[in-house]
């Protein structure tokens, strides 16, 4: 029936139908954790999920905070509280400055002296990762404060962490899921101490060290990448004191600790093509296959170390030298990359 009513009908009831079937489709990933998207993801975390901070779903980024350095020209100069500084130079959008900025504010009426370095406590405003600055970083103060340096020093910044990924959030809703509360199973405690902003890596060992005792052992692989996922004692007591709040008082003792280092070297030899690219491709392929297997106590295969440098996109062949197993020395020891050799001949 070309060009009739009844044609334009049918093609336009068919058309809403296929929308409609495309709609519950859509619904039906949401519907469950798994599959579900990011608004939706965030409404399951909001119902199964409450963080250390007493917050629901999400763990959203906060502030790092730490000290800086200040020096005056003159005697008795105060820094009011709230005064603001800027890390980096402001470029304008687009310009491909590699530069962050991030505001800080100062916590505390500083008096400075002519000539001394006076320390104040300083907290980002900008949340997130970006803020937990190096020591002896430059601050800008902006606006100027009379008779006080334009700028400040950082002696240490940290505290300040990302935004729950929606995978990590995915596996907390998940581990929650399969894994309900028992009031003091080995999960619950890795639980607990995955509720802890930055913690992205939690194991709870029951009766490690003795009848009635815990060991929980994590790791924050973002809050400090630069130290390969390691907490600092500032960590470790956070996790502690929210583990000691929410585990049940029949426990013996509970440790919680951070996992001692292990690392293990490598070394390929007849690598093809024997590139810096394909070198940079391989470290980085070991260390997602350590991030993935790497657990205290646990063994490291040489044949996981083998799949990893193979999945690298441009290696061609290599012959694995150090074809062993990595054992760890205690419970408590986890592997880490160390170096990775490539002999000459």
């Amino acid at each position: 029936m070309p060009n009739s009513v009844l044609r334009v009908l049918s093609d336009n009831q068919g058309a809403l139908c296929h929308l409609t079937l495309q709609y519950i489709d859509r619904l039906a990933l949401q519907l469950l954790p798994d599959t579900a998207e990011t608004e939706w993801l965030d409404r399951h975390g909001q119902i199964w999920l409450v963080n250390a901070d007493g917050s629901k779903g999400r763990k959203v980024a906060s502030l790092s905070h730490g000290t800086a350095e200040f020096t005056a020209t003159v005697d008795g100069a105060v820094m009011p509280t709230g005064t603001q500084m800027q890390s980096g130079v402001p470029m304008p959008i687009g310009s491909g400055s590699p530069y962050n900025v991030v505001t800080f504010e100062t916590l505390e009426d500083i008096t400075t002296w002519a000539g001394m370095l006076v320390t104040g406590q300083i907290r980002a405003l900008d949340p997130g990762s970006i803020g937990n600055l190096p020591a002896g970083s430059t601050l800008s103060i902006f606006p100027p404060v009379p008779g006080i340096d334009t700028t400040a020093t950082i002696v240490g910044l940290t505290g300040g962490t990302d935004t729950e990924t929606d995978e990590e959030l995915r596996d907390r809703i998940l581990r929650r899921i399969q894994q309900p509360p028992m009031g003091g199973a080995a999960y619950d405690y890795e639980a607990w101490a995955l509720a802890v902003p930055g913690v992205t890596r939690a194991w709870a060992a029951p009766n490690q060290m003795g009848i009635g005792t815990v060991v929980v052992r994590f790791l924050m692989d973002d809050l400090r990448a630069d130290n390969d996922g390691w907490p600092e004692p500032e960590d470790i007591i956070a996790v502690a004191d929210y583990i000691d709040y929410r585990r049940p008082v029949t426990v013996k003792d509970c440790y919680v600790v951070a996992p001692i280092k292990q690392f293990i070297d490598v070394v390929i030899s007849q690598l093809t093509p024997e590139t810096e690219e394909a070198k940079a491709e391989i470290e980085a392929s070991i260390r997602t296959m350590l991030r993935a297997q790497a657990a205290p106590g646990a063994t490291i295969y040489a044949s996981w170390v083998s799949y990893a440098i193979m999945s690298a996109p441009h290696v061609v062949s290599f012959r694995l030298v150090t074809d062993g197993d990595y054992l760890m020395e205690t419970p408590g020891h986890m592997a880490v990359l160390g170096s990775i050799h490539y002999p000459v001949g």
